[in-house]
């Protein structure tokens, strides 16, 4: 996984609320075991009209937004069902950070899971960032995690909080599987032992 440290990036405004993980990725996208190539489809029932053509008044679809590593939006992100593909699509897009007021649990979740920052806002605060977002090419905001802050474009700096845990995973970028294999001397140093105390048992693989 990636590691989130310091991120200077497009901020892309979404002022919606319950936007769910159906909207992030419909379901018929959802064949794929791979975490990689669901970009194209993230909100693809809000970026494309019915012909395929893409709907030139959602904010991905415009300039400089194409770009956005951020994306600002309101209350209850990520809701309805228990999709990771949600945001590997974020993720695929571009999408490494999601301001907002609130986030459903498992999505939030899964988004640390997956190298996404989801940093909670009061929704005055979402609605100024915004503001910020809609300035176009000027629209970057940096988002510090080892400090906690979102900087906005002015240099006034927002505090946020998060885990310890999860800040630290995010930093090192180690999703579960990085976290067992930093483990890995003392698995094996588990696994020779037993060999030898209790030959019977199959070795595991790390």
């Amino acid at each position: 996984m990636e590691k989130f440290t310091t991120l200077t990036a497009i901020a892309a405004p979404l002022p919606e609320a319950n936007i769910d993980t159906d909207k992030i990725i419909p379901a018929r996208f959802l064949k794929t075991t791979k975490r990689t190539g669901l970009g194209v489809h993230a909100f693809d029932s809000m970026r494309y009209h019915p012909d395929g053509s893409e709907n030139p008044d959602f904010v991905l679809n415009r300039e400089p937004y194409r770009k956005a590593e951020i994306l600002v939006t309101h209350e209850n992100f990520g809701c309805g069902s228990s999709r990771e593909h949600a945001p590997w699509a974020l993720l695929d897009f571009g999408i490494r950070c999601v301001i907002a007021p609130s986030f459903a649990d498992i999505f939030f979740n899964n988004s640390f899971k997956n190298g996404i920052l989801p940093i909670r806002l009061p929704r005055e605060v979402c609605d100024m960032l915004m503001g910020d977002a809609s300035q176009g090419s000027n629209s970057r905001i940096t988002v510090d995690l080892a400090r906690q802050v979102v900087i906005r474009p002015d240099g006034q700096e927002i505090s946020f909080e998060i885990d310890p845990l999860r800040k630290h995973l995010l930093l090192e970028g180690l999703d579960d599987i990085g976290q067992t294999l930093k483990r890995e001397n003392a698995i094996e140093t588990f696994e020779d032992k037993r060999k030898q105390d209790e030959p019977w048992f199959p070795k595991i693989a790390v």
